[in-house]
Protein backbone atom coordinates (compact mmCIF):
# COMPACT_ATOMS: atom_id res chain seq x y z
CA UNK A 1 0.00 0.00 0.00
CA UNK A 2 1.83 3.35 -1.08
CA UNK A 3 1.35 6.79 0.72
CA UNK A 4 -2.11 7.69 -1.58
CA UNK A 5 -3.88 4.61 -0.32
CA UNK A 6 -2.50 5.15 3.72
CA UNK A 7 -3.62 8.73 3.18
CA UNK A 8 -7.22 8.27 1.86
CA UNK A 9 -7.70 5.52 4.44
CA UNK A 10 -6.44 7.40 7.25
CA UNK A 11 -8.78 10.17 6.11
CA UNK A 12 -11.74 7.89 5.98
CA UNK A 13 -10.94 6.63 9.45
CA UNK A 14 -10.75 10.30 11.28
CA UNK A 15 -14.06 11.03 9.43
CA UNK A 16 -15.37 7.91 11.05
CA UNK A 17 -14.03 9.29 14.37
CA UNK A 18 -15.24 12.52 13.96
CA UNK A 19 -18.79 10.98 13.56
CA UNK A 20 -18.44 8.81 16.78
CA UNK A 21 -17.48 11.97 18.16
CA UNK A 22 -20.49 13.88 17.49
CA UNK A 23 -17.84 16.09 14.99
CA UNK A 24 -17.97 17.31 12.08
CA UNK A 25 -14.43 16.03 10.01
CA UNK A 26 -13.96 19.32 8.77
CA UNK A 27 -12.93 20.46 12.67
CA UNK A 28 -9.79 18.24 12.23
CA UNK A 29 -6.85 19.20 10.46
CA UNK A 30 -4.39 15.78 9.52
CA UNK A 31 -0.63 17.48 9.13
CA UNK A 32 1.44 14.83 7.57
CA UNK A 33 4.62 14.58 9.89
CA UNK A 34 7.08 14.22 6.72
CA UNK A 35 10.34 14.88 9.09
CA UNK A 36 11.31 11.53 8.55
CA UNK A 37 11.58 11.25 4.80
CA UNK A 38 13.02 13.64 1.38
CA UNK A 39 11.36 16.15 -0.81
CA UNK A 40 10.35 13.13 -3.00
CA UNK A 41 7.72 11.43 -0.67
CA UNK A 42 6.61 14.97 0.47
CA UNK A 43 5.50 15.35 -3.79
CA UNK A 44 3.93 12.26 -3.48
CA UNK A 45 2.01 13.17 -0.73
CA UNK A 46 1.19 16.65 -2.27
CA UNK A 47 -0.24 14.12 -5.12
CA UNK A 48 -2.58 12.62 -3.17
CA UNK A 49 -3.85 15.21 -1.68
CA UNK A 50 -1.68 16.09 1.52
CA UNK A 51 -1.53 20.13 1.93
CA UNK A 52 -0.18 20.22 5.94
CA UNK A 53 3.14 18.84 6.73
CA UNK A 54 4.97 19.26 9.97
CA UNK A 55 8.65 19.45 10.20
CA UNK A 56 10.84 19.19 13.27
CA UNK A 57 14.09 20.70 12.22
CA UNK A 58 14.68 24.45 10.68
CA UNK A 59 16.99 22.80 8.05
CA UNK A 60 14.50 20.59 6.60
CA UNK A 61 11.48 22.61 7.18
CA UNK A 62 13.42 25.09 5.06
CA UNK A 63 14.54 23.15 2.22
CA UNK A 64 10.63 21.88 1.94
CA UNK A 65 8.88 24.75 2.41
CA UNK A 66 10.94 26.23 -0.21
CA UNK A 67 10.45 23.03 -2.31
CA UNK A 68 7.06 23.35 -2.10
CA UNK A 69 5.78 26.70 -1.20
CA UNK A 70 1.92 26.19 -1.74
CA UNK A 71 1.92 23.34 0.82
CA UNK A 72 1.30 24.67 4.56
CA UNK A 73 4.36 24.08 6.89
CA UNK A 74 3.79 23.62 10.82
CA UNK A 75 6.92 23.67 12.94
CA UNK A 76 6.54 20.68 16.13
CA UNK A 77 9.91 20.50 16.99
CA UNK A 78 12.13 21.55 20.08
CA UNK A 79 13.09 25.34 19.08
CA UNK A 80 16.29 26.51 19.32
CA UNK A 81 16.92 30.48 19.75
CA UNK A 82 19.15 31.53 17.01
CA UNK A 83 16.62 29.53 14.67
CA UNK A 84 13.62 31.48 15.38
CA UNK A 85 14.00 33.51 12.48
CA UNK A 86 14.19 30.67 9.68
CA UNK A 87 11.48 29.21 11.74
CA UNK A 88 9.15 32.14 11.24
CA UNK A 89 10.50 32.51 7.57
CA UNK A 90 8.61 29.17 6.57
CA UNK A 91 6.05 28.25 8.83
CA UNK A 92 2.68 28.62 9.10
CA UNK A 93 1.66 27.44 12.48
CA UNK A 94 4.65 26.87 15.31
CA UNK A 95 3.29 23.85 17.75
CA UNK A 96 5.84 24.28 20.60
CA UNK A 97 6.51 27.92 22.06
CA UNK A 98 6.52 27.31 25.48
CA UNK A 99 9.75 29.69 26.53
CA UNK A 100 9.25 33.21 27.65
CA UNK A 101 12.96 33.86 26.40
CA UNK A 102 11.68 33.05 22.98
CA UNK A 103 8.85 35.41 22.62
CA UNK A 104 10.75 38.67 21.56
CA UNK A 105 12.82 36.95 19.15
CA UNK A 106 9.85 35.40 17.18
CA UNK A 107 8.08 38.83 17.73
CA UNK A 108 11.52 40.76 15.80
CA UNK A 109 11.25 37.97 13.34
CA UNK A 110 7.63 37.97 12.53
CA UNK A 111 7.78 42.00 12.35
CA UNK A 112 10.81 41.42 10.03
CA UNK A 113 8.89 38.97 7.72
CA UNK A 114 5.85 41.41 7.24
CA UNK A 115 3.47 38.85 9.10
CA UNK A 116 1.99 37.78 12.66
CA UNK A 117 3.36 34.16 13.75
CA UNK A 118 0.67 32.03 14.84
CA UNK A 119 1.84 29.98 17.71
CA UNK A 120 0.65 26.79 20.04
CA UNK A 121 1.70 26.79 23.70
CA UNK A 122 3.41 23.74 24.28
CA UNK A 123 1.85 22.01 27.90
CA UNK A 124 3.48 18.98 29.73
CA UNK A 125 0.28 17.67 30.78
CA UNK A 126 1.13 14.30 31.62
CA UNK A 127 4.36 15.55 33.99
CA UNK A 128 6.75 13.25 32.62
CA UNK A 129 10.01 15.03 33.10
CA UNK A 130 11.28 13.36 29.71
CA UNK A 131 8.58 16.11 27.81
CA UNK A 132 9.56 19.75 27.71
CA UNK A 133 6.78 22.23 27.79
CA UNK A 134 4.44 24.20 30.00
CA UNK A 135 3.32 22.89 33.49
CA UNK A 136 -0.79 23.27 33.14
CA UNK A 137 -0.71 26.33 35.89
CA UNK A 138 1.74 27.84 33.49
CA UNK A 139 -0.15 28.17 30.44
CA UNK A 140 -2.59 31.39 31.60
CA UNK A 141 0.87 33.36 32.82
CA UNK A 142 2.73 32.50 29.61
CA UNK A 143 -0.27 33.44 27.40
CA UNK A 144 -0.79 36.94 29.35
CA UNK A 145 3.29 37.35 28.73
CA UNK A 146 2.42 37.10 25.55
CA UNK A 147 -0.46 39.32 24.73
CA UNK A 148 2.92 41.97 25.14
CA UNK A 149 4.18 40.92 21.58
CA UNK A 150 1.88 41.94 18.63
CA UNK A 151 3.44 40.07 16.04
CA UNK A 152 3.10 37.06 18.03
CA UNK A 153 -0.93 34.81 17.99
CA UNK A 154 -0.95 32.13 20.59
CA UNK A 155 -4.02 30.24 18.40
CA UNK A 156 -4.21 26.78 20.91
CA UNK A 157 -2.53 24.20 22.86
CA UNK A 158 -0.43 21.34 21.98
CA UNK A 159 0.45 17.94 24.07
CA UNK A 160 2.55 14.58 23.58
CA UNK A 161 0.70 12.03 25.69
CA UNK A 162 2.24 9.29 27.52
CA UNK A 163 3.17 6.25 24.70
CA UNK A 164 1.59 2.55 25.30
CA UNK A 165 -1.01 3.34 27.22
CA UNK A 166 -4.56 4.49 25.41
CA UNK A 167 -6.50 5.40 28.48
CA UNK A 168 -3.40 7.37 30.13
CA UNK A 169 -3.22 9.26 26.40
CA UNK A 170 -7.29 9.33 26.35
CA UNK A 171 -6.82 11.38 29.87
CA UNK A 172 -4.31 13.77 28.58
CA UNK A 173 -5.79 15.05 25.61
CA UNK A 174 -9.64 15.22 28.07
CA UNK A 175 -6.90 17.34 30.33
CA UNK A 176 -5.49 19.49 27.97
CA UNK A 177 -8.79 20.02 26.33
CA UNK A 178 -10.55 21.17 29.57
CA UNK A 179 -7.42 23.72 30.43
CA UNK A 180 -8.24 25.08 26.98
CA UNK A 181 -11.47 25.78 27.84
CA UNK A 182 -10.77 26.97 31.35
CA UNK A 183 -7.95 29.44 29.55
CA UNK A 184 -10.64 31.12 27.08
CA UNK A 185 -13.28 31.52 29.40
CA UNK A 186 -10.92 34.39 30.43
CA UNK A 187 -9.79 36.18 27.52
CA UNK A 188 -11.70 39.13 25.95
CA UNK A 189 -14.02 37.95 22.88
CA UNK A 190 -11.15 38.35 20.44
CA UNK A 191 -8.54 36.70 21.52
CA UNK A 192 -11.05 34.08 22.96
CA UNK A 193 -11.86 33.67 19.13
CA UNK A 194 -8.67 32.74 17.71
CA UNK A 195 -7.63 30.51 20.84
CA UNK A 196 -8.89 27.19 19.72
CA UNK A 197 -6.91 25.20 18.77
CA UNK A 198 -5.87 21.61 20.17
CA UNK A 199 -2.95 19.94 18.77
CA UNK A 200 -2.77 16.53 20.12
CA UNK A 201 -2.51 12.93 18.85
CA UNK A 202 0.22 11.14 16.51
CA UNK A 203 0.40 7.79 14.74
CA UNK A 204 -0.39 5.62 17.84
CA UNK A 205 -3.02 7.52 19.85
CA UNK A 206 -4.75 9.62 17.22
CA UNK A 207 -8.58 8.30 17.30
CA UNK A 208 -8.52 8.89 21.44
CA UNK A 209 -7.20 12.64 20.84
CA UNK A 210 -10.07 13.06 18.43
CA UNK A 211 -12.73 12.20 20.83
CA UNK A 212 -10.94 14.61 23.03
CA UNK A 213 -11.44 17.53 21.17
CA UNK A 214 -8.50 17.72 19.38
CA UNK A 215 -8.71 20.41 16.20
CA UNK A 216 -5.20 19.10 14.93
CA UNK A 217 -3.94 15.25 14.45
CA UNK A 218 0.23 14.90 13.75
CA UNK A 219 0.37 12.13 11.82
CA UNK A 220 3.71 10.83 10.39
CA UNK A 221 4.60 6.86 10.58
CA UNK A 222 1.14 5.72 10.08
CA UNK A 223 1.15 7.50 6.80
CA UNK A 224 5.14 7.29 5.45
CA UNK A 225 5.81 3.94 7.27
CA UNK A 226 5.16 0.78 5.74
CA UNK A 227 6.34 -1.23 8.97
CA UNK A 228 4.10 0.89 10.83
CA UNK A 229 1.37 -0.06 8.92
CA UNK A 230 2.45 -3.59 9.35
CA UNK A 231 2.48 -3.79 12.74
CA UNK A 232 -0.44 -1.90 12.88
CA UNK A 233 -3.06 -3.82 10.30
Amino acid sequence: MGFKERYERTLADLAASCRDAGRDPREVRLVAVSKTVGVAEVAAALKAGACDFGENRPDMLMEKAEAFPSATWHFIGNIQSRRIGDIVAHASLVHSLHQERHLAKFDAAAAEAGKVQDVLLEVNVSGEASKSGLAPNEVAPMLARCADFPHVRVRGLMTMAPQGDLDAARACFEDLARLRDEVRGTLDAQRAAVFDELSMGMSEDWHEAVLAGATIVRIGRALFDEEFEATHA
